[in-house]
């Protein structure tokens, strides 16, 4: 009985642990650098991170002040940023340290939006968020 009573907590413990948010500097600032807001574009969009104040690493590595990139589709900012970004066709992760893409979009309008995550994929405290852009993409 107390093992199981040790290990739910243990599991409980690590549990909150999961869910802490990394701080992010003062200060700190992602952004878009290409393509610009309003461009016309073709398929795949070459899309360019930029990051301010703070610097990139993979997933998986703590090192602090750093992050990496997820590139938001077509969506908002999840509500819940206390919870790892989940990956799927709005959300893509860029968990390599990438700061750059080919990003394959159908043709239309599309937002784009960048918000960093730490080691574990969760947004940082305060978020890490760049101004959410528009663009076509050409047929």
């Amino acid at each position: 009985m107390r093992t199981f009573v040790i290990a739910a907590l243990a599991v409980g413990a690590s549990l909150t642990l999961a869910q802490e948010r990394t701080p992010s500097p003062a200060g700190a600032e992602v952004y878009i650098i290409s393509p610009a807001n309003g461009a016309k574009v073709h398929s795949p969009v070459h899309v360019v991170f930029g990051l301010k104040g703070m610097g990139v690493a993979p997933a998986g590595v703590k090192f602090e002040n750093t992050g990496h990139h997820h590139l938001l589709i077509d969506v908002d900012v999840p509500k819940d940023l206390e919870a790892p970004l989940p990956a799927n066709e709005h959300i893509v992760h860029f968990g390599k340290g990438q700061t750059e893409a080919q990003v394959p979009l159908s043709p239309g309008k599309h937002t784009l939006q960048l918000l960093l995550g730490d080691m574990n994929h969760i947004p940082h405290s305060p978020p890490v968020v760049s101004k959410k852009i528009t663009i076509t993409v050409l047929p």
